[in-house]
């Protein structure tokens, strides 16, 4: 771990919405070291050389990804995560995320390299015993051995402890016999170690390691899926399989800490995988605007395209923002935890653990707008765009998976708000302070008071103060009148949850262009500012709505009136020239003929 990121001080999960925070204390990709660019280099020209050239034929054949993994491990990308006591690279986070990030250039093969290093590798490395850590992990990392991970089933999605697959202890003590299905497992067709779930006694929800040369052990056929053709994904039968008891994972009736955590680590790097692809699809709209003319004049001039490229490069970097300040959050934990002497389970699930809430929001955020990236890059290709001959047919496909991939958007929103429920019932974080001085706030004097001139970002850092009293109102006001009934109203849980996705953005956001003027400058950092205030105005426009809607569904009369005027104050924000600032972002990608902040 660098100095820079020991020196930092990482809030709680969670307490973003409550406290402040710093520039000091952020970390921001620009701080990249020179060993982590070589790996990024050395990823892309891994996805230049053995993906892109094999796209058409991996997409017919999703068997051929085994060559592409086999060449992976070579190249040690398999094992950037693995201990280096069980074969890996033992990088930490950071570094794995820099690379996750390329290797989200892959499409499907991609899925089937994320599937392998982490909710298939990941359980052992986290769960697994120090006897199953060496069996199993310095295979995984070479790519011996490919991994897969089985939790879904057909009458078990989002739901996964109602899952049917039964395992029943032997009358000798010496095995489990596991019987059930298991769908939508990516890797499937090829994996050799599949992490399974299953009940033991019938309720005992409990993870197993199942190796494919198991007798029993079956797959279905491939999957005919809408994307991601290029990754493998099959129905896995379990009948009378024999699991040795040694090949238990974690303790038994515990499982579902395993798949919950595993999520949750698997929400932060999906988030990070999906940056990789909206940049390469920014990148293919960029160079093709400028190669495409219309009326004798690059369609990249026109105005309607340069709002689009704008955006989508601001969404892009506001994202990419709030990934690696919490993948910073992750890695200061994990190291807090090892050296207060933690076991490897402790410390490497205890990051992902404290940062749950934050995890859940960035697949939200970061799937959302790979899917609104694609979208506008393939309108600019226009009718080529939905030829297969071009490549954003392809990404546009591939791209809507992760809406629905470790749990979907909805049940992400949802648990963001649960946990940050549950982290204030236990005391974690204390929202009743602050909620009950929102209250008081309504009753009194409007604050009409105007930002520092001198600061640059005066107004932004009170309009960001304001919008966590926005969702303090809304959630407040939502558990006051509800209680325990709220869980039951999906639908504000959402509105809240989409307050609090912008909140974080917003903040993250900000923070790094203020790290990057103090560190390079304002005139050279100017761009940045520019992009976090077009961010911000329509964020609070988003967080007005979100807020308006939530409010209506529980409240009314004098008291949805009086909501609606502190909703209404908490939301304003200065009138700026969004078209000007979308027009500049654009102008300097078309100008480099490419995404270009940062990378």
């Amino acid at each position: 771990m660098s100095t820079a990121t020991e020196t930092k001080t990482a809030l709680r999960g969670g307490e973003f919405l409550i406290k402040d925070s710093t520039w000091e204390d952020i970390y921001i990709p620009e701080e990249i070291t020179e060993e982590q660019k070589m790996m990024r280099d050395m990823t892309k020209d891994f996805i230049r050389t053995e993906i892109d050239p094999n796209l058409d034929k991996l997409d017919h054949d999703p068997m051929l990804g085994i060559d592409v993994l086999n060449k992976a491990g070579e190249l040690g990308l398999l094992g950037l995560h693995i201990p280096q006591e069980f074969g890996g690279e033992g990088k930490d986070l950071t570094t794995f995320s820099f690379v996750t990030e390329i290797l989200g250039w892959g499409h499907g093969v991609s899925v089937a390299i994320g599937a392998h290093t982490g909710i298939g590798t990941c359980p052992i490395i986290y769960y697994g015993t120090d006897e199953q850590r060496k069996k199993y992990l310095p295979k995984l990392a070479t790519g011996e051995l490919k991994a897969a991970y089985c939790l879904t089933e057909p009458w078990s999605g989002s739901d996964a402890l109602g899952a049917k697959t039964k395992a029943e202890l032997s009358a000798d003590g010496t095995h489990y016999v596991l019987n059930g299905q298991k769908m939508w497992i990516t890797n499937a067709g090829f994996a050799d170690v599949f992490v399974v779930f299953a009940k033991i006694d019938g309720d005992k929800f409990t993870g197993f390691i199942v190796e494919k040369g198991f007798e029993g052990v079956s797959t279905g056929a491939e999957e005919k899926k809408m994307g991601i053709k290029s990754s493998s994904t099959r129905q896995v039968f379990f009948n009378n399989v024999k699991v040795p008891v040694e090949n238990l994972l974690g303790e038994i009736g515990k499982g579902h800490k395993i798949a919950f955590q595993i999520l949750n680590i698997g929400r932060y790097k999906l988030c990070n995988g999906v940056l990789g692809g909206a940049k390469r699809a920014l990148n293919q709209a960029v160079k093709y605007a400028n190669e495409r003319q219309q009326f004798k004049t690059p369609i990249a001039q026109f105005g309607a395209i340069k709002h689009k490229l704008g955006e989508m490069a601001i969404r892009t970097w506001t994202a990419e923002s709030a990934s690696y300040r919490v993948c910073d959050w992750i890695n200061q934990e994990e190291h807090k935890l090892k050296a207060a002497g933690k076991t490897m389970t402790e410390y490497l699930t205890g990051g992902a653990e404290e940062y749950q809430i934050e995890c859940a929001l960035l697949k939200v955020l970061g799937s959302e707008v790979l899917d609104f990236v694609v979208d506008e890059a393939l309108q600019i290709h226009g009718g080529y765009g939905f030829s297969e001959e071009y490549p954003m047919a392809r990404a546009y496909r591939d791209s809507r998976i992760n809406r629905i991939f470790e749990g979907t958007n909805e049940i992400n929103r949802m648990l963001s708000i649960d946990a940050l429920l549950k982290f204030a019932m236990k005391g974690k974080i204390d929202l009743m302070t602050p909620g009950m001085n929102i209250q008081k706030e309504l009753m009194s004097v409007p604050d009409f008071s105007s930002p520092d001139a001198d600061d640059i970002f005066g107004a932004e850092r009170k309009a960001l103060k304001n919008a966590k009293k926005a969702f303090l109102l809304v959630a407040g006001g939502a558990v006051q009148k509800l209680m325990m009934q709220l869980e039951k109203e999906q639908e504000i849980l959402m509105h809240a949850a989409d307050v609090l996705i912008d909140i974080f953005a917003m903040e993250s956001a900000l923070l790094r262009a203020e790290k990057l003027v103090n560190l390079h400058g304002l005139e050279a950092s100017q761009i940045y500012v520019d992009m976090v205030k077009c961010f911000f105005f329509d964020a609070l426009d988003r967080i007005n709505t979100n807020g308006k809607q939530g409010l209506a569904a529980f409240a009314s009369g004098d008291e949805l009136r009086l909501m609606m005027m502190g909703l209404k104050r908490f939301t304003k924000y200065e009138m700026i020239n969004t078209r000007d600032i979308r027009r500049a972002v654009a102008d300097k990608m078309i100008a480099e003929n490419g995404y270009c902040f940062w990378d």
